[in-house]
């Protein structure tokens, strides 16, 4: 069985997440914008939702269609498939909707003229209709308009993919855990290289640099709504489930990861965060002023998400601290990289150093750039 699969992902992560599903054994796989399309077979469709660490979500296309007003789009949706497999009354769902063209500009509008043509056709077949729900529903349909055309698709989970389970504290201003793996990625660390945040609130970056480094596979720890659907495949889950846990070294040794943070109730959050990923032994977090942080004699790689004045900081203060950033780096790290996610390029000019490579990235609809640095 082939399946159309649509991976949605951070803007600027494209490339990250192709090699990614490409590496997973999807075929066919085409970028764009916060989207990649491929193909695979249930085997590599379970496998990706274990093992892939950059998407949002995951959409399963059921059909295309011509779709210029609420009419016609009412009516492809009741021809889009054999709806007595997919939409039996006794399952709730829910219908979200992106995009939109120059008739279907309203996506609460939208989404309602999806709801109708489905329990309008139930009604008509079983007498009775499904229950919407926002919240937790058996089935999660998602309809993307782009001018003329409609796809609709099967989501494959109802919330967000960036959850990993392991995060009940965060800061004020949480870098989401799939942007956090994806920009480690780009930063080519592996587990030979000391990692150090040394401005690392909650410590995603940590975490998920250590869940790369050890093969943790994301999915293992979450349910998905496609262990409902009429196609589900138990044994080959299980057994895509089983080499997932295979791949995953709970007990390798890592190199030195190591964290800083000023805010003692941050730092607590950061260690909470680390203990319920089973990482006590494998990551350090310092409570001080990342001044205070003596860096290990080896050089490795540096991250970090310092505030750039969008959610957080003073733009003047800001100033101050990206300089005395700055000159800390050139004091006490060099040979050592440093990436740094910045929105702000005022600010980043504030380092007094030379950046050697950046990438367009978006952070929570910030647009940001991923900084390379090697520090003299």
């Amino acid at each position: 069985m082939e399946i159309d699969l649509l991976a949605v992902l951070p803007i600027g992560l494209e490339e990250v997440g192709l090699i990614e599903l490409s590496f997973l054994g999807a075929k066919n796989i085409r970028k764009s914008r916060g989207r990649i399309s491929c193909k695979v077979d249930l085997s590599t469709f379970y496998r990706v939702h274990l093992q892939a660490r950059v998407p949002f979500r995951f959409l399963r296309k059921i059909s295309e269609f011509p779709c210029n007003g609420r009419e016609s789009l009412y009516y492809a949706v009741q021809n889009a498939c054999d709806w007595t497999k997919w939409l039996d009354p006794s399952k709730t769902f829910r219908v979200n909707v992106s995009g939109g063209s120059k008739e279907l500009n309203h996506s609460h509008f939208t989404a309602l003229t999806v709801k109708n043509a489905l329990i309008d056709l139930q009604e008509s077949i079983w007498g009775k209709r499904s229950k919407v729900n926002l919240d937790a529903p058996d089935i999660c349909f998602h309809l993307h308009l782009l001018s003329d055309r409609g796809l609709l698709s099967l989501a494959t989970s109802s919330s967000s993919l960036h959850r990993r389970g392991y995060r009940s504290g965060m800061g004020i201003a949480p870098l989401k855990e799939n942007l956090a793996a994806g920009l480690i990625k780009l930063s080519n660390w592996n587990d030979s290289l000391t990692l150090v945040d040394p401005l690392c609130g909650s410590g995603t970056f940590l975490l998920e640099a250590a869940n790369i480094a050890r093969g943790f596979a994301p999915g293992l720890s979450r349910s998905f709504l496609f262990e409902t659907w009429p196609d589900f495949n138990r044994e080959l889950w299980i057994q895509e489930r089983n080499q997932a846990k295979k791949v995953f070294l709970p007990h390798k040794e890592l190199p030195m990861i190591i964290g800083c943070e000023e805010d003692i109730l941050i730092a607590d959050q950061a260690k909470d965060n680390i203990n319920r990923a089973g990482l006590n032994n494998s990551i350090q977090i310092q409570v001080g002023h990342y001044k205070d942080l003596a860096l290990p004699k080896l050089p490795g790689v540096l991250v970090c998400n310092p505030p750039y004045g969008k959610r957080l900081g003073n733009l003047k203060d800001l100033e101050s601290m990206y300089r005395e950033f700055g000159k800390y780096l050139k004091t006490n790290a060099s040979g050592w990289d440093l990436w740094i996610l910045n929105g702000n390029a005022k600010l980043s000019n504030f380092l007094g150093m030379k950046c050697s490579r950046r990438f367009p990235v978006s952070n929570g609809g910030i647009d940001c750039r991923w900084l390379h640095y090697k520090i003299h």
